[in-house]
């Protein structure tokens, strides 16, 4: 541990007093916030309906509970909202883990916490992250991209967007999609845990470096507005796109205290290069009335106004948009327009021009160096309105330090800013070998070409062919009918070292989709079209996966291996092996339900009391003959197999229910099973009855701590698999940013 009088760092200091970006009279402040805990902050996630009612519960419960504590003869404040951030759905407290672990109304608040961040309705995330999604202005209709989505708290705000007409109990299909993207294949794969946490036929991950983003395609349609002015008429282009980038990550100095003592400026310098050049790419996928935000946990202006000013610099076409009457009770500061940047790790920054630098360098250093012309403050930077970036700052409101910029293409004025806008998009970004990514940063690999992924045909004007479909019909507004979409052969991968299982869709009249549908009384609506399996042979085995007709049409359009693509759609149901005797069934998984349930025929869907919930809680496979009637009498009447209980809005004699709460059973030939993971159990109970009646808890589930993993359920017949429950501790430890270390 860190001492206070141990958090300094000459360099730092040096550095950023000669960029100027805090006032003089303010500089004490401000080192002084960067030398404190930052406080524990978390947002109401998942669908309006639940957010909503789990904010009145830290509302009119948590809150005056913990209003008055009193811990070892100081008094601790009880949980604040976060003033900026909409409909009062996040929250801070700064306590200390001793309060945590000691005090017990404290400790009851943070096992709420723990369980309901487990299930996903609480997303433990640091504050000034929670800003890129919010100023992105995600709506349901819109085709997203996060280009650096890893590990996925913003990715989480952007797919709640998306499914902003979600209700409490069912998911809707949004129009548009969400691809999370991010270059390290181990956190893609935490992507795929957290879509977990809401569950969306319209999520795509892909693994792919993002400076070199490669073209999607679409089929062509009829209604395509593009057609005639651009080379690649079916190209996906994007509404919006996020781009928070790796980055030296010194903004986050209050929680990462090891960056005081290896903090230097050639970290940003090193990593300015990417940056920019995801930024360009990014501009460059972007549809005509598009938005980008960019967006760093990092101070260093080189990370930040630089990398905006040589990215508008490239592509005159874009401006920055003012959004500072956007949350008005978020304190901020306007970008810069001049900085000095240093050119050795001795703070130099005597060197007021690019040229003045260059001048002093052999063909060997100029080789060798990470400085380039786009480091300085360009002639034109006072044009660019680089005010309107914005600067968040740690003793302004208790926070991290962070960067937010937000881009869009200008309004077209004539066929010349057209002609200028055509020829910005076509144009190849052309970086120097000597710029590309030379890093001090030990965690960050540098970007290179690969002999089976390579970067050559990731532009506009690409001339290789990805899978495209023989036949492709759409309605009288150009949208795709991906139920009319035929293949005639499997493609040639472009990537056969690419190890993740292939995407087939089924035929809407699939023997086995029938029965599975048939099984479990889906109504004719249900979207058998878009039902793809993943496995070699593309067989209708296991695991049925849902998509949305955009998600199909990329699917179906593109070489997987050549997007990277490692997961698409979401799980819904799963084959279950019922035991001796019985045939193997179908059974919704319970993440999959929000999704299925629109199409589940109302008139079988089970309805129970309260006293039912409790028992399936309390034991992991209840006796039929154990429930009360009605209950008891219609359970002992359905067929073995997967089964739907809904326990209606209201309030009993030991709990409420503020909306009607509908899970998957399993019945098996005498008992019962409530087909949830253990950890959504216990935050279930805990919200209902103040306390875990789960058996896991009661038999002292909880073993050695591990590291963090998402809940989710297997499909086998047990249904509490998942991980034991992680440290607490660890829990609510936020998921950080793109931090490059």
């Amino acid at each position: 541990m860190l001492e206070k009088s141990d958090m300094k760092n000459e360099r730092f200091s040096s550095y950023y007093k000669a960029q100027h970006i805090i006032p003089d009279e303010e500089w004490d402040q401000f080192m002084e916030a960067l030398r404190r805990p930052l406080p524990t902050t978390f947002r109401i996630a998942g669908s309006r309906e639940i957010a909503h009612a789990l904010n009145d519960a830290i509302k009119k419960t948590y809150v005056p509970l913990l209003s008055d504590v009193v811990f070892e003869g100081d008094v601790v404040p009880p949980p604040s909202r976060i003033p900026w951030y909409p409909e009062d759905l996040a929250w801070q407290f700064n306590v200390s883990k001793k309060v945590l672990r000691k005090q017990q109304a404290f400790k009851k608040f943070h096992s709420f916490l723990v369980h309901e961040t487990e299930v996903g309705n609480i997303s433990r995330q640091e504050a000034v992250s929670m800003l890129p999604p919010l100023f992105l202005d995600v709506q349901p209709h819109h085709k997203v991209v996060d280009m650096c989505a890893a590990p996925g708290s913003k990715t989480a705000q952007l797919l709640e967007a998306l499914h902003a007409q979600d209700t409490a109990t069912a998911t809707s299909i949004p129009p548009g999609l969400l691809i999370a993207n991010d270059s390290d294949s181990k956190r893609a794969h935490l992507l795929i845990h957290q879509s977990a946490r809401l569950p969306s036929p319209a999520f795509m991950v892909t693994n792919l470096d993002a400076s070199i983003f490669p073209v999607i395609r679409l089929p062509v349609t009829t209604g395509d507005t593009r057609r005639g002015n651009k080379k690649s008429p079916n190209q996906l282009l994007f509404d919006r796109i996020l781009c928070d980038v790796p980055c030296s990550g010194d903004g986050t100095l209050r929680k990462n205290i090891g960056i005081w003592k290896r903090w230097q400026p050639m970290d940003g310098n090193g990593l300015h290069s990417l940056q920019t050049r995801i930024l360009q790419r990014a501009m460059r996928m972007l549809e005509p009335d598009g938005r980008i935000v960019y967006s760093t946990c990092s101070l260093n202006p080189v990370e930040n106004e630089a990398v905006i000013a040589a990215a508008l610099n490239s592509n005159p076409d874009f401006q920055l948009i003012d959004v500072s009457a956007q949350l008005p009770e978020l304190v901020r500061r306007p970008g810069i327009s001049s900085w000095a940047p240093t050119v050795n790790r001795t703070i130099n920054t005597t060197f007021k021009t690019w040229d003045a630098y260059n001048e002093t360098l052999t063909e060997e250093q100029r080789a060798d160096s990470k400085m380039s012309e786009t480091h300085w403050p360009p002639i034109n930077a006072e044009s660019l309105q680089l005010h309107h970036c914005m600067r968040i700052y740690p003793h302004l409101q208790d926070t991290g330090g962070f960067f937010v910029a937000v881009l869009e293409r200008k309004p077209r004025q004539s066929n010349a800013s057209v002609a200028v806008k055509r020829d910005a998009e076509e144009a190849e970004i052309l970086v120097p070998e000597a710029k590309k990514v030379k890093l001090d940063l030990g965690g960050l690999p540098e970007p290179q070409p690969s002999a089976s992924f390579p970067p050559t045909p990731m532009s506009e004007d690409d001339n290789s062919r990805p899978l495209m479909l023989d036949i492709v019909e759409v309605d009288a507004q150009g949208v795709i009918d991906t139920k009319k979409t035929t293949i005639k052969s499997k493609p040639k991968l472009s990537d056969p070292s690419f190890k993740e299982m292939p995407y087939t869709f089924l035929e809407p009249n699939d023997p086995t989709l029938l029965s599975c549908i048939d099984q479990l009384n889906l109504t004719a609506t249900f979207p058998s079209a878009n039902i793809l399996v993943r496995n070699p042979a593309g067989d209708a085995v296991r695991s049925f996966y849902l998509t949305n007709d955009l998600v199909k049409a990329v699917v179906l359009n593109n070489d997987y291996t050549r997007m990277r693509l490692m997961t698409s759609g979401t799980k819904v149901i799963t084959k279950q092996e019922a035991g001796r005797g019985l045939e193997a069934q179908f059974r919704v998984l319970g993440e999959g339900l929000p999704v299925v349930l629109p199409y589940i025929d109302p008139s079988v869907i089970l309805d129970a009391e309260v006293a039912t919930l409790k028992t399936l809680l309390i034991t992991y496979y209840p006796l039929c003959t154990s429930f009360s009637d009605p209950f008891r009498s219609v359970i002992q009447n359905r067929s073995p197999g997967s089964h739907i209980v809904r326990f209606p809005a209201g309030q009993s004699n030991d709990s409420t229910l503020s909306h009607d709460l509908l899970v998957p059973l399993w019945k098996s030939n005498v008992s019962v099973t409530l087909m949830i993971d253990k950890k959504a159990k216990s935050a279930l109970s805990l919200r209902l009855f103040g306390e875990d009646i789960t058996t896991a808890a009661r038999d002292g589930g909880k073993k050695a701590p591990q590291t963090s993993q998402l809940p989710q359920n297997t499909g086998d017949v047990v249904p509490d698999e998942g991980a034991d429950n992680e440290d607490e501790d660890a829990i609510l430890d936020d998921e950080g940013d793109n931090e490059a270390e």
